[in-house]
């Protein structure tokens, strides 16, 4: 198998794991978000804390793929002095990393006490201020994923 299609399907697979997440961050940001605004505390709380139950089980299979697929890229592209390549991919893997710290620092802790709180049935005293505090690194969030996204079609395309 020729090296540069392993490179490309690497690339690949890390488009259609990243591209999920993006999808998602990019719904959360331009239709969740102000959607959210209009409800009442309680129904902030269940909605927002349902979603984290299923979106905080279910979301890392893309995003580890997409993450692991980029590295991989990344790797195989150096190894075959694909230097184009490798530093798209590095680039992509560069903005995914930090993508997972701003959700591991801020976003999943904010996830477990709002899907704590819809668990127990309980409206929180701060749910809007955790909400306020999420809302304000989802476009940010988008963005990285984005221009992983785009670092990974350039990949694609060399």
């Amino acid at each position: 198998m020729d090296f540069d299609l392993i490179i490309r399907a690497a690339a690949l697979v890390a488009v259609l794991g990243t591209g999920a997440v993006y999808g998602t961050d990019v719904f959360c940001a331009i239709v969740l978000r102000p959607a959210l605004a209009l409800v009442d505390d309680r129904a902030l709380i269940a909605v927002m804390g349902s979603v984290h139950r299923y979106g905080d089980r279910r979301m890392p299979v893309p995003g580890v793929l997409g993450l692991v697929a980029t590295a991989t890229s990344a790797v195989l592209a150096a190894v075959a002095s694909h230097w184009a390549q490798a530093i798209a991919a590095g680039t992509a893997l560069v903005l995914l990393l930090v993508w997972l710290v701003l959700y591991a620092r801020v976003s999943a802790p904010i996830n477990r006490q709002l899907t704590a709180a819809a668990d127990a049935g309980q409206v929180l005293s701060n749910g809007r201020a955790l909400q306020a505090k999420w809302d304000q690194i989802i476009g940010t969030r988008a963005m990285l994923q984005g221009l992983a996204l785009a670092a990974l079609c350039v990949v694609l395309a060399l």
